[in-house]
């Protein structure tokens, strides 16, 4: 994949932006993409001035644009794909995951819970398996997605699932051509 930068850049994204002091760890990550010849982009405030006065939706599209136009400029995706206020991934990091992979751009995954996705469904919600050995919630009788995958296949499928922020990065360094022994090559 031919890079539009001198180190490729890597649209950061996750639920990290909601934390209390997210400038501090996307510092800490955008260091460690720079140990690795990667140059990490974290996601637009929507370049709004402090005095900004517009409205919330304003603001939103703004933001909106803002990490579009990041994620189309970046080289690749670096994705945090942790339970966020349930048992999925934020869907706004999902979006623009898909945004990624629509674009053609390789996407890593990280910070997923260890076993299946239809395991930590079943650990919280009641589940029966059907006639057929289909595990369903009992309540609503809705199918819990199988499959073995640790997230939902569109996901598992489209991105490269590491257990950890630090062999996610590794590995999307490979997929980018700059793994650590590139950089010490002469």
């Amino acid at each position: 994949m031919p890079q539009s930068h001198a180190h490729p850049l890597v649209y950061l994204a996750g639920p990290d932006v909601f934390l209390p002091d997210s400038a501090r760890a996307f510092e800490a990550l955008k260091a460690a993409c720079a140990r690795h010849g990667l140059q990490g982009l974290e996601p637009s405030d929507g370049e709004l001035p402090e005095d900004f006065d517009g409205t919330d939706d304003e603001r939103a599209q703004r933001i909106y644009e803002g990490n579009i136009r990041r994620i189309a400029r970046c080289d690749a995706v670096l994705a945090h794909v942790c339970d966020f206020r349930g048992l999925e991934p934020d869907s706004g990091t999902v979006f623009e995951i898909g945004y990624a992979v629509a674009l053609g751009k390789p996407v890593a995954t990280y910070g997923v819970t260890a076993g299946s996705y239809a395991d930590r469904v079943a650990a919280v919600r009641p589940c029966t398996p059907d006639a057929q050995g289909v595990l369903r919630e009992t309540a609503s009788g809705l199918m819990v997605e199988g499959l073995g995958q640790r997230l939902n296949l569109m996901l598992t499928r489209s991105t490269h699932l590491a257990a950890t922020f630090d062999e996610a990065l590794a590995q999307l360094a490979r997929l980018l051509g700059h793994g650590r022994e590139e950089q010490r090559a002469p």
